[in-house]
Protein backbone atom coordinates (compact mmCIF):
# COMPACT_ATOMS: atom_id res chain seq x y z
CA UNK A 1 0.00 0.00 0.00
CA UNK A 2 2.75 2.63 0.95
CA UNK A 3 4.85 1.77 -1.82
CA UNK A 4 1.96 1.47 -4.27
CA UNK A 5 0.43 4.82 -3.45
CA UNK A 6 3.46 6.89 -3.25
CA UNK A 7 4.69 5.85 -6.33
CA UNK A 8 1.52 6.74 -7.99
CA UNK A 9 2.20 9.92 -6.38
CA UNK A 10 5.66 10.15 -8.07
CA UNK A 11 4.43 9.54 -11.32
CA UNK A 12 1.57 11.88 -11.34
CA UNK A 13 4.36 14.19 -10.61
CA UNK A 14 6.59 13.82 -13.35
CA UNK A 15 3.95 13.71 -15.67
CA UNK A 16 2.77 16.87 -14.70
CA UNK A 17 5.69 18.35 -13.93
CA UNK A 18 4.49 18.56 -10.54
CA UNK A 19 6.16 18.73 -7.39
CA UNK A 20 5.45 15.71 -5.09
CA UNK A 21 5.03 17.60 -2.44
CA UNK A 22 2.30 19.55 -3.82
CA UNK A 23 0.37 16.49 -5.03
CA UNK A 24 0.80 15.02 -1.28
CA UNK A 25 -0.87 17.88 0.07
CA UNK A 26 -3.64 17.65 -2.53
CA UNK A 27 -4.43 14.61 -1.53
CA UNK A 28 -4.48 15.10 2.36
CA UNK A 29 -6.92 18.36 1.54
CA UNK A 30 -9.34 15.82 -0.42
CA UNK A 31 -8.91 13.17 2.38
CA UNK A 32 -10.39 15.80 4.75
CA UNK A 33 -13.23 16.52 2.13
CA UNK A 34 -14.23 13.07 2.54
CA UNK A 35 -14.19 13.03 5.86
CA UNK A 36 -16.59 15.67 6.27
CA UNK A 37 -18.77 13.89 3.95
CA UNK A 38 -18.75 10.66 5.48
CA UNK A 39 -18.89 12.09 9.34
CA UNK A 40 -21.08 14.63 8.07
CA UNK A 41 -19.96 16.90 10.56
CA UNK A 42 -19.11 20.56 10.50
CA UNK A 43 -16.12 20.07 12.59
CA UNK A 44 -12.76 21.55 10.53
CA UNK A 45 -11.53 18.21 9.39
CA UNK A 46 -7.38 17.50 8.09
CA UNK A 47 -5.70 14.89 6.86
CA UNK A 48 -1.77 13.95 6.99
CA UNK A 49 0.01 11.24 4.67
CA UNK A 50 2.06 9.11 6.25
CA UNK A 51 4.97 8.27 2.90
CA UNK A 52 6.22 4.65 5.18
CA UNK A 53 2.74 3.63 6.15
CA UNK A 54 0.92 4.74 2.97
CA UNK A 55 -1.92 5.64 5.39
CA UNK A 56 -3.70 8.90 6.53
CA UNK A 57 -4.26 10.40 9.64
CA UNK A 58 -7.61 12.07 10.06
CA UNK A 59 -7.63 14.52 12.88
CA UNK A 60 -10.66 17.73 13.49
CA UNK A 61 -8.79 21.26 14.20
CA UNK A 62 -10.32 23.05 17.28
CA UNK A 63 -9.04 26.79 18.52
CA UNK A 64 -8.56 27.13 22.17
CA UNK A 65 -10.45 29.86 23.36
CA UNK A 66 -11.52 31.10 26.83
CA UNK A 67 -14.75 28.99 28.16
CA UNK A 68 -16.71 32.31 28.50
CA UNK A 69 -16.23 32.92 25.18
CA UNK A 70 -16.81 29.88 23.17
CA UNK A 71 -19.36 29.86 20.15
CA UNK A 72 -19.17 26.94 18.17
CA UNK A 73 -18.00 23.51 20.07
CA UNK A 74 -17.50 22.15 16.78
CA UNK A 75 -14.38 24.18 15.91
CA UNK A 76 -13.16 25.53 19.27
CA UNK A 77 -12.80 24.14 22.70
CA UNK A 78 -12.41 25.47 26.04
CA UNK A 79 -9.07 25.85 27.67
CA UNK A 80 -9.35 24.03 30.23
CA UNK A 81 -10.45 20.95 28.30
CA UNK A 82 -7.47 21.82 26.05
CA UNK A 83 -4.70 21.34 28.90
CA UNK A 84 -6.20 17.71 29.88
CA UNK A 85 -4.62 17.02 26.61
CA UNK A 86 -1.42 19.12 26.05
CA UNK A 87 -0.80 21.25 29.48
CA UNK A 88 1.37 23.89 27.67
CA UNK A 89 -1.07 25.24 24.97
CA UNK A 90 -2.13 28.43 25.03
CA UNK A 91 -5.56 30.64 24.12
CA UNK A 92 -5.57 30.66 20.47
CA UNK A 93 -3.70 27.47 19.63
CA UNK A 94 -5.23 24.71 17.41
CA UNK A 95 -5.55 21.60 18.56
CA UNK A 96 -5.63 18.52 16.61
CA UNK A 97 -7.63 15.40 17.90
CA UNK A 98 -7.78 11.94 15.64
CA UNK A 99 -10.95 10.88 13.94
CA UNK A 100 -12.08 7.82 12.65
CA UNK A 101 -8.79 5.12 13.67
CA UNK A 102 -5.51 5.65 11.66
CA UNK A 103 -7.28 5.49 8.06
CA UNK A 104 -11.05 7.50 7.48
CA UNK A 105 -13.22 4.79 5.91
CA UNK A 106 -14.21 6.41 2.19
CA UNK A 107 -17.80 5.65 0.69
CA UNK A 108 -18.72 6.08 -2.94
CA UNK A 109 -19.43 9.90 -2.52
CA UNK A 110 -16.75 10.57 -0.20
CA UNK A 111 -14.63 8.98 -2.60
CA UNK A 112 -15.87 11.07 -5.43
CA UNK A 113 -15.30 14.74 -3.39
CA UNK A 114 -11.90 13.51 -2.95
CA UNK A 115 -11.32 12.58 -6.44
CA UNK A 116 -12.49 16.09 -7.41
CA UNK A 117 -10.48 17.88 -5.51
CA UNK A 118 -7.35 16.32 -6.38
CA UNK A 119 -7.90 17.13 -9.71
CA UNK A 120 -8.58 20.63 -8.90
CA UNK A 121 -5.69 20.70 -6.89
CA UNK A 122 -3.44 19.53 -9.82
CA UNK A 123 -5.08 21.70 -11.94
CA UNK A 124 -4.01 24.97 -9.90
CA UNK A 125 -0.69 23.49 -9.71
CA UNK A 126 0.05 23.04 -13.69
CA UNK A 127 -1.25 26.64 -13.89
CA UNK A 128 0.98 28.22 -11.64
CA UNK A 129 4.09 26.19 -13.24
CA UNK A 130 2.53 27.60 -16.65
CA UNK A 131 2.62 31.02 -15.18
CA UNK A 132 6.09 31.11 -13.64
CA UNK A 133 7.68 29.66 -16.76
CA UNK A 134 6.13 32.26 -19.28
CA UNK A 135 5.20 35.21 -16.85
CA UNK A 136 9.29 36.57 -17.34
CA UNK A 137 9.34 35.73 -21.24
CA UNK A 138 7.06 38.31 -22.49
CA UNK A 139 8.70 39.95 -25.44
CA UNK A 140 10.14 36.46 -26.47
CA UNK A 141 10.20 34.91 -29.78
CA UNK A 142 8.43 31.65 -29.38
CA UNK A 143 7.77 28.26 -31.89
CA UNK A 144 4.41 26.28 -31.88
CA UNK A 145 2.40 24.55 -34.06
CA UNK A 146 -0.90 25.82 -34.90
CA UNK A 147 -3.58 23.94 -33.57
CA UNK A 148 -7.34 25.01 -34.08
CA UNK A 149 -9.28 28.18 -34.68
CA UNK A 150 -11.62 29.11 -32.40
CA UNK A 151 -13.64 31.93 -33.34
CA UNK A 152 -11.38 33.75 -35.48
CA UNK A 153 -8.80 32.79 -32.90
CA UNK A 154 -5.65 30.74 -34.01
CA UNK A 155 -4.46 28.38 -30.69
CA UNK A 156 -0.93 27.78 -30.73
CA UNK A 157 0.12 24.36 -28.39
CA UNK A 158 3.65 25.46 -27.53
CA UNK A 159 4.10 21.71 -25.59
CA UNK A 160 3.42 22.61 -22.13
CA UNK A 161 0.83 24.78 -22.42
CA UNK A 162 -1.06 26.77 -25.24
CA UNK A 163 -1.50 30.00 -26.47
CA UNK A 164 -4.04 32.29 -28.50
CA UNK A 165 -3.23 34.72 -31.26
CA UNK A 166 -6.18 36.82 -31.47
CA UNK A 167 -7.34 38.09 -34.99
CA UNK A 168 -6.29 42.04 -34.02
CA UNK A 169 -2.73 39.99 -33.35
CA UNK A 170 -2.53 38.27 -36.57
CA UNK A 171 -1.11 39.36 -40.29
CA UNK A 172 -3.43 39.92 -43.20
CA UNK A 173 -0.95 38.84 -45.83
CA UNK A 174 -0.70 35.53 -43.94
CA UNK A 175 -2.72 31.92 -44.11
CA UNK A 176 -2.29 29.00 -41.46
CA UNK A 177 -3.75 25.42 -41.40
CA UNK A 178 -3.96 23.45 -38.44
CA UNK A 179 -0.82 21.28 -38.16
CA UNK A 180 1.72 24.16 -39.75
CA UNK A 181 4.53 25.48 -37.78
CA UNK A 182 4.52 29.17 -36.30
CA UNK A 183 7.11 31.63 -34.66
CA UNK A 184 5.49 34.63 -32.78
CA UNK A 185 6.06 37.00 -29.82
CA UNK A 186 4.67 36.45 -26.62
CA UNK A 187 3.35 39.69 -25.82
CA UNK A 188 1.15 38.79 -23.27
CA UNK A 189 0.50 36.14 -20.01
CA UNK A 190 -2.75 36.77 -18.57
CA UNK A 191 -4.35 35.13 -15.65
CA UNK A 192 -7.87 33.58 -15.65
CA UNK A 193 -9.91 31.58 -13.92
CA UNK A 194 -9.57 28.88 -16.39
CA UNK A 195 -5.53 29.72 -15.88
CA UNK A 196 -2.95 31.19 -17.69
CA UNK A 197 -3.85 32.75 -20.69
CA UNK A 198 -0.77 32.97 -22.94
CA UNK A 199 -1.33 35.97 -25.97
CA UNK A 200 0.85 35.73 -28.95
CA UNK A 201 1.23 38.11 -32.12
CA UNK A 202 2.25 37.68 -35.67
CA UNK A 203 1.26 41.66 -36.29
CA UNK A 204 3.73 43.10 -33.42
CA UNK A 205 6.33 45.47 -34.21
CA UNK A 206 8.56 43.31 -31.66
CA UNK A 207 8.29 40.81 -33.92
CA UNK A 208 10.33 42.77 -36.82
CA UNK A 209 12.52 43.46 -33.80
CA UNK A 210 13.54 39.87 -33.35
CA UNK A 211 13.67 38.29 -36.50
CA UNK A 212 16.28 41.40 -37.47
CA UNK A 213 17.98 40.57 -34.28
CA UNK A 214 18.35 36.81 -35.35
CA UNK A 215 19.53 37.59 -38.72
CA UNK A 216 21.72 40.77 -38.22
CA UNK A 217 24.99 39.95 -35.97
CA UNK A 218 25.56 43.30 -35.83
CA UNK A 219 22.26 44.25 -34.21
CA UNK A 220 22.62 40.86 -31.86
CA UNK A 221 26.09 41.92 -30.34
CA UNK A 222 25.35 45.68 -29.67
CA UNK A 223 26.80 47.51 -33.25
CA UNK A 224 23.86 48.65 -34.78
CA UNK A 225 20.38 49.29 -32.82
CA UNK A 226 17.28 49.76 -34.12
CA UNK A 227 15.59 53.08 -32.95
CA UNK A 228 12.38 52.56 -34.01
CA UNK A 229 10.00 50.62 -36.03
CA UNK A 230 6.22 51.22 -37.65
CA UNK A 231 4.83 48.69 -39.17
CA UNK A 232 1.47 47.86 -40.87
CA UNK A 233 1.67 44.21 -40.50
CA UNK A 234 1.16 42.28 -44.02
CA UNK A 235 1.51 45.30 -45.36
CA UNK A 236 4.73 47.56 -45.14
CA UNK A 237 7.29 48.44 -42.08
CA UNK A 238 10.02 51.14 -41.57
CA UNK A 239 12.56 50.83 -39.54
CA UNK A 240 14.98 53.22 -38.61
CA UNK A 241 18.35 51.95 -37.31
CA UNK A 242 21.57 53.90 -36.36
CA UNK A 243 25.39 52.72 -35.84
CA UNK A 244 27.74 53.12 -32.83
CA UNK A 245 30.60 52.61 -34.69
CA UNK A 246 31.42 54.96 -38.12
CA UNK A 247 32.88 52.52 -39.84
CA UNK A 248 29.76 49.97 -40.00
CA UNK A 249 26.79 51.19 -42.29
CA UNK A 250 23.55 50.50 -40.29
CA UNK A 251 21.64 50.05 -43.25
CA UNK A 252 23.88 47.82 -45.76
CA UNK A 253 24.70 45.62 -42.49
CA UNK A 254 20.34 44.77 -42.48
CA UNK A 255 20.39 44.58 -45.66
CA UNK A 256 23.26 42.24 -46.27
CA UNK A 257 25.28 40.92 -49.25
CA UNK A 258 22.73 41.09 -51.83
CA UNK A 259 20.01 41.64 -50.04
CA UNK A 260 20.22 38.47 -48.04
CA UNK A 261 19.16 39.16 -44.76
CA UNK A 262 16.76 41.33 -45.05
CA UNK A 263 15.39 38.90 -47.23
CA UNK A 264 15.21 36.16 -45.10
CA UNK A 265 13.03 38.25 -43.10
CA UNK A 266 10.98 39.39 -45.57
CA UNK A 267 9.98 35.64 -46.26
CA UNK A 268 9.30 35.04 -42.96
CA UNK A 269 6.88 37.84 -42.69
CA UNK A 270 5.18 36.50 -45.94
CA UNK A 271 6.24 39.26 -48.35
CA UNK A 272 5.79 42.12 -46.48
CA UNK A 273 7.32 44.99 -47.35
CA UNK A 274 10.31 46.66 -45.25
CA UNK A 275 12.01 49.80 -45.55
CA UNK A 276 14.98 50.40 -43.91
CA UNK A 277 16.25 53.95 -43.46
CA UNK A 278 19.15 55.73 -40.90
CA UNK A 279 18.42 57.49 -37.68
CA UNK A 280 19.66 61.33 -38.04
CA UNK A 281 19.48 63.08 -34.63
CA UNK A 282 18.59 66.43 -36.99
CA UNK A 283 14.78 65.58 -37.11
CA UNK A 284 14.59 67.47 -40.43
CA UNK A 285 17.31 64.83 -41.87
CA UNK A 286 15.48 62.16 -40.14
CA UNK A 287 12.05 62.78 -42.19
CA UNK A 288 13.96 62.86 -45.24
CA UNK A 289 14.83 59.47 -44.40
CA UNK A 290 11.64 58.43 -43.91
CA UNK A 291 9.62 59.60 -46.49
CA UNK A 292 11.87 57.30 -48.90
CA UNK A 293 11.54 56.64 -51.67
CA UNK A 294 9.95 59.93 -52.40
CA UNK A 295 12.10 63.30 -52.87
CA UNK A 296 11.46 66.40 -50.40
CA UNK A 297 11.94 69.81 -51.01
CA UNK A 298 12.14 71.17 -47.58
CA UNK A 299 11.53 70.77 -44.55
CA UNK A 300 10.25 73.25 -41.48
CA UNK A 301 9.30 72.66 -37.82
CA UNK A 302 6.09 74.69 -37.06
CA UNK A 303 6.08 73.64 -33.01
CA UNK A 304 8.84 71.93 -31.38
CA UNK A 305 6.30 71.32 -28.22
CA UNK A 306 3.59 69.84 -30.24
CA UNK A 307 6.13 68.33 -32.69
CA UNK A 308 4.27 69.39 -36.10
CA UNK A 309 6.18 69.61 -39.45
CA UNK A 310 5.41 70.91 -42.52
CA UNK A 311 7.15 69.03 -45.44
CA UNK A 312 7.48 70.50 -49.22
CA UNK A 313 7.59 68.19 -52.30
CA UNK A 314 7.22 68.82 -55.92
CA UNK A 315 3.92 68.23 -57.92
CA UNK A 316 4.99 64.67 -59.13
CA UNK A 317 5.85 63.51 -55.82
CA UNK A 318 3.60 64.21 -53.90
CA UNK A 319 1.27 60.83 -54.39
CA UNK A 320 4.80 59.36 -53.63
CA UNK A 321 5.05 60.66 -50.43
CA UNK A 322 1.47 60.32 -49.26
CA UNK A 323 1.45 56.68 -50.27
CA UNK A 324 -1.60 54.12 -50.79
CA UNK A 325 -4.29 55.28 -48.58
CA UNK A 326 -1.86 57.74 -47.11
CA UNK A 327 0.69 54.55 -45.46
CA UNK A 328 3.86 56.28 -46.31
CA UNK A 329 3.25 59.88 -44.39
CA UNK A 330 1.52 57.67 -41.64
CA UNK A 331 4.28 55.30 -41.18
CA UNK A 332 6.59 57.78 -41.62
CA UNK A 333 5.20 59.90 -38.89
CA UNK A 334 4.84 57.02 -36.69
CA UNK A 335 8.61 56.05 -37.09
CA UNK A 336 9.94 59.65 -36.09
CA UNK A 337 7.35 60.49 -33.73
CA UNK A 338 6.57 63.94 -35.42
CA UNK A 339 3.01 65.23 -36.79
CA UNK A 340 3.64 65.07 -40.74
CA UNK A 341 1.53 67.43 -43.10
CA UNK A 342 2.67 67.09 -46.73
CA UNK A 343 2.20 69.38 -49.40
CA UNK A 344 2.97 70.03 -52.81
CA UNK A 345 4.76 73.42 -54.16
CA UNK A 346 1.71 74.90 -55.82
CA UNK A 347 -0.56 74.32 -52.55
CA UNK A 348 2.54 76.01 -50.52
CA UNK A 349 2.23 78.93 -52.83
CA UNK A 350 -1.46 79.13 -52.86
CA UNK A 351 -1.83 79.06 -49.12
CA UNK A 352 1.58 81.54 -48.62
CA UNK A 353 -0.75 84.42 -51.33
CA UNK A 354 -3.79 83.54 -48.96
CA UNK A 355 -2.24 84.51 -46.49
CA UNK A 356 -0.53 87.88 -47.68
CA UNK A 357 -4.04 88.59 -48.76
CA UNK A 358 -5.34 88.39 -45.18
CA UNK A 359 -2.36 90.30 -43.85
CA UNK A 360 -3.07 93.09 -46.65
CA UNK A 361 -6.82 93.12 -45.17
CA UNK A 362 -5.83 93.01 -41.39
CA UNK A 363 -3.24 95.45 -42.32
CA UNK A 364 -5.37 97.91 -43.65
CA UNK A 365 -8.28 97.27 -40.87
CA UNK A 366 -6.57 97.23 -37.65
CA UNK A 367 -4.97 100.50 -39.53
CA UNK A 368 -7.97 102.36 -38.54
CA UNK A 369 -8.31 101.77 -35.15
CA UNK A 370 -8.78 105.35 -33.69
CA UNK A 371 -5.51 107.02 -32.03
CA UNK A 372 -4.10 103.76 -32.08
CA UNK A 373 0.06 104.40 -33.32
CA UNK A 374 1.56 102.47 -36.12
CA UNK A 375 4.16 100.75 -34.09
CA UNK A 376 1.48 98.80 -31.86
CA UNK A 377 -0.89 97.94 -35.14
CA UNK A 378 2.06 95.91 -35.95
CA UNK A 379 2.54 94.06 -32.64
CA UNK A 380 -0.72 93.03 -33.27
CA UNK A 381 -0.09 91.88 -36.69
CA UNK A 382 3.18 90.08 -35.20
CA UNK A 383 1.02 88.16 -32.35
CA UNK A 384 -1.58 86.60 -35.13
CA UNK A 385 -4.12 89.27 -35.06
CA UNK A 386 -6.32 89.35 -37.96
CA UNK A 387 -9.54 90.94 -37.46
CA UNK A 388 -10.88 93.44 -35.43
CA UNK A 389 -13.44 90.86 -33.66
CA UNK A 390 -10.07 89.28 -32.59
CA UNK A 391 -8.70 92.32 -31.00
CA UNK A 392 -12.41 92.79 -29.14
CA UNK A 393 -12.25 89.65 -28.06
CA UNK A 394 -9.19 89.37 -26.51
CA UNK A 395 -8.64 89.33 -22.71
CA UNK A 396 -6.76 92.09 -20.95
CA UNK A 397 -4.16 89.38 -20.42
CA UNK A 398 -3.86 88.40 -24.06
CA UNK A 399 -2.78 92.24 -24.23
CA UNK A 400 -0.74 92.57 -22.10
CA UNK A 401 1.30 89.64 -22.25
CA UNK A 402 2.65 91.47 -26.14
CA UNK A 403 6.30 92.98 -24.98
CA UNK A 404 5.54 96.61 -26.05
CA UNK A 405 1.90 96.61 -24.95
CA UNK A 406 1.18 97.81 -21.04
CA UNK A 407 -2.34 97.93 -19.30
CA UNK A 408 -2.90 101.54 -20.08
CA UNK A 409 -2.25 101.08 -23.68
CA UNK A 410 -4.38 97.55 -24.06
CA UNK A 411 -7.31 99.43 -22.46
CA UNK A 412 -7.22 102.35 -25.12
CA UNK A 413 -6.81 99.19 -27.57
CA UNK A 414 -9.91 97.82 -26.73
CA UNK A 415 -11.96 100.74 -26.39
CA UNK A 416 -10.71 101.63 -30.13
CA UNK A 417 -11.39 98.20 -31.75
CA UNK A 418 -15.08 98.43 -30.35
CA UNK A 419 -15.39 102.50 -31.38
CA UNK A 420 -14.02 101.20 -35.01
CA UNK A 421 -16.30 98.09 -35.46
CA UNK A 422 -19.25 100.48 -34.23
CA UNK A 423 -18.45 102.82 -37.08
CA UNK A 424 -17.97 99.82 -39.65
CA UNK A 425 -21.43 98.35 -38.59
CA UNK A 426 -22.86 101.66 -39.36
CA UNK A 427 -21.17 101.96 -42.81
CA UNK A 428 -22.29 98.36 -43.31
CA UNK A 429 -25.73 99.68 -42.87
CA UNK A 430 -25.81 102.74 -44.92
CA UNK A 431 -24.69 100.50 -47.72
CA UNK A 432 -27.06 98.28 -46.91
CA UNK A 433 -29.98 101.09 -47.14
CA UNK A 434 -28.11 102.76 -50.21
CA UNK A 435 -27.82 99.62 -52.03
CA UNK A 436 -31.87 98.59 -50.85
CA UNK A 437 -33.06 102.24 -52.66
CA UNK A 438 -31.22 101.98 -55.77
CA UNK A 439 -33.24 99.17 -56.17
CA UNK A 440 -36.29 100.60 -56.27
CA UNK A 441 -35.07 103.39 -58.16
CA UNK A 442 -34.39 100.44 -60.99
CA UNK A 443 -37.68 99.05 -60.24
CA UNK A 444 -39.84 102.43 -61.14
CA UNK A 445 -37.55 103.30 -64.35
CA UNK A 446 -38.26 99.64 -65.73
CA UNK A 447 -42.55 100.26 -64.68
CA UNK A 448 -42.02 103.70 -66.56
CA UNK A 449 -40.50 101.79 -70.04
CA UNK A 450 -43.06 99.49 -69.71
CA UNK A 451 -46.13 102.45 -69.39
CA UNK A 452 -44.44 104.32 -72.33
CA UNK A 453 -44.70 101.02 -74.69
CA UNK A 454 -49.12 101.63 -74.29
CA UNK A 455 -50.94 102.72 -77.02
CA UNK A 456 -52.70 106.21 -77.08
CA UNK A 457 -55.99 104.61 -75.62
CA UNK A 458 -54.21 103.79 -72.77
CA UNK A 459 -54.06 100.03 -73.71
CA UNK A 460 -50.87 98.43 -73.29
CA UNK A 461 -48.88 97.69 -76.47
CA UNK A 462 -49.23 93.97 -76.83
CA UNK A 463 -53.00 94.53 -76.41
CA UNK A 464 -52.65 97.09 -79.52
CA UNK A 465 -50.99 94.27 -80.99
CA UNK A 466 -53.32 91.69 -80.38
CA UNK A 467 -56.17 94.05 -82.02
CA UNK A 468 -54.25 94.66 -84.85
CA UNK A 469 -53.66 91.41 -85.34
CA UNK A 470 -57.24 90.41 -85.28
CA UNK A 471 -58.26 92.87 -88.28
CA UNK A 472 -56.00 91.35 -90.19
CA UNK A 473 -57.73 88.14 -89.81
CA UNK A 474 -61.03 89.61 -90.65
CA UNK A 475 -59.75 90.76 -94.26
CA UNK A 476 -58.38 87.35 -95.04
CA UNK A 477 -61.37 86.01 -94.10
CA UNK A 478 -63.51 88.29 -96.38
CA UNK A 479 -60.99 87.67 -99.51
CA UNK A 480 -61.43 83.99 -98.82
CA UNK A 481 -64.98 84.22 -99.13
CA UNK A 482 -65.15 86.60 -102.12
CA UNK A 483 -62.88 83.85 -104.38
CA UNK A 484 -65.07 81.39 -102.85
CA UNK A 485 -68.02 82.48 -104.60
CA UNK A 486 -66.43 83.54 -107.74
CA UNK A 487 -65.45 79.56 -107.70
CA UNK A 488 -68.66 78.77 -107.95
CA UNK A 489 -70.20 80.93 -110.12
CA UNK A 490 -67.57 79.52 -113.08
CA UNK A 491 -68.64 76.24 -112.20
CA UNK A 492 -72.79 77.07 -113.25
CA UNK A 493 -71.47 78.75 -116.35
CA UNK A 494 -69.69 75.78 -117.42
CA UNK A 495 -72.32 73.10 -116.57
CA UNK A 496 -75.05 75.98 -118.64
Amino acid sequence: MSSELFHTIEAIGREKGIDTDVIIKAVEEAYAAASRKYYRSKEDFGARFDPDSGQFLIFARHTVVEEEELVDPQTEIPIEEAREKDPGIEIGAVIETPRGGAEAPLTRIAAQAAKQVIYQKVKEAEREIVWEEYNDRVGELLTGQVKRFDRGDMIIDLGRAEAAAPRREQSRAEHYNPGDRIRAILVNVERQGKGPQLIMSRASELLVRKLFEMEVPEIYDGTVSIVSVARDAGERTKIAVRSKDRDVDPVGACVGMKGSRVQAVIRELRGEKIDIVQFDDDPSNYVRNALNPAAINRVGIRDYETRDMEVIVSEDQLSLAIGKRGQNVRLASKLVGWNLDIKSELEKKEEVEAEMERMARASQELGRLPGIDTSVVNLLLDQGFRALEEVTMASMEDLTSIDGIDEDVAIEIHDAAEQLLEILEQEAAEAEAAEAEAGEYVEEEAEGEVAEEADDDGEPAFEAEAAEAAETTEEAEVVAEQETAEADEADTTKEG
